[in-house]
């Protein structure tokens, strides 16, 4: 394997009626979802040679999701079934407006929470180049033993770790808890992704009064860190390096049907961009065009772009603005 996913696999329900509330919204469209499920497939998407650690439920749901990766050329090998009754977690998306969009997740007894440190192959991990955590994994055991277990595989064999920080409030019983369990999921990690306001989450103990990105990303490059990169919106996204340099990403303009998805494009192409030896900077502009591609469209996992794709909308969106007043 080039690269490895762990953790939540789940099913996304877009609504089709947009620029509605969910109340008035009557049909939604399957999708499979997830962050790491949807950066995998990215990656796939991409031409990475990818695969997965996870687990799913006993039922068609379950069968859905490790079907539609294997027709994604995504190994599935190391993807159980679960046996004890869970369920797949549901994501219910809302599209009032291309600003207001909204999640209802349903995870309650689900599967892939259910991952056990005896699911997580040592060999398997040994052989892969690169492996994505992500926050949401963490929320409970026995999963979150089984991404520390695979850290500790990929540490004693020196397979880079990215980590897509993905914090979700409501997978957590109390406020206190993620910042622990991410902090020392952090440290081990070579490449750490997340938002402004996840950072802020993680360095509640710490302290960061004025959220500046710096400290930051100098907490974690006392650890194992080499690139932090901080997300700010609409603002772009800046990459801070271990050696002192700092990048600032691309930003194209889109058509935006919806928010979610961006974080997942963004970073399997900038991990693809990575992969191949880029520069920093060309990985992050891949990454920003990826995300522009996906909000501008209506799933997250079927609209993964290709190299092509990705390639021909940085070269029009350069052309637009060459000709642009």
């Amino acid at each position: 394997m080039d690269f490895i996913a762990i953790g939540r696999l789940c099913i996304d329900l877009n609504a089709n009626e947009i620029n509605r509330p969910m109340e008035e919204t009557r049909t939604f469209t399957k999708y499979v979802g997830g962050s790491p499920a949807n950066i995998a497939i990215g990656a796939a998407r991409l031409g990475v040679k990818s695969g997965f650690i996870g687990k799913v439920s006993n039922d068609q749901m379950g069968r859905f999701i490790t079907q539609y990766l294997t027709d994604h050329q995504i190994d599935t090998t190391n993807i159980s079934v679960d046996r004890t009754g869970a369920v797949t977690g549901l994501a219910f998306t809302e599209i009032k407006s291309p600003e207001e969009c909204s999640i209802l997740m349903y995870r309650d007894n689900v599967a892939d929470l259910k991952l056990a440190p005896g699911d997580v192959s040592e060999e398997y991990i040994k052989q892969s180049k690169a492996l994505l955590i992500s926050g949401t994994a963490l929320s409970a055991s026995p999963s979150r033993e089984a991404v520390f277990l695979a850290l500790e595989y990929a540490r004693k064999h020196s397979t880079v770790v990215f980590f897509d920080l993905d914090y979700r409030p409501y997978s957590w019983a109390y406020t206190t808890d993620p910042a622990i369990y991410y902090s020392l999921a952090a440290e081990k990690c070579d490449v750490i992704i997340g938002t402004r306001e996840e950072f802020d989450m993680m360095e509640q103990f710490t302290g960061n009064p004025g959220s500046n990105d710096e400290v930051t990303a100098n907490k974690w490059f006392g650890c194992n860190a080499k690139i932090v990169v901080i997300k700010h919106g609409s603002n772009g996204s800046f990459a801070y390096t271990k050696t002192g340099q700092v990048f600032k990403g691309s930003i194209f303009k889109t058509k935006v049907l919806k928010t979610f998805g961006a974080g997942d494009s963004y970073a399997s192409a900038f991990i693809y961009g990575l992969m191949q030896g880029w520069s920093i900077v060309r990985a992050m502009e891949f990454g920003s065009a990826s995300a522009s591609i996906v909000i501008s469209k209506h799933s997250c996992s079927d609209a993964m772009p290709t190299v092509e794709e990705i390639v021909e909308f940085i070269a029009g969106s350069r052309k637009e603005e060459q000709i642009s007043p």
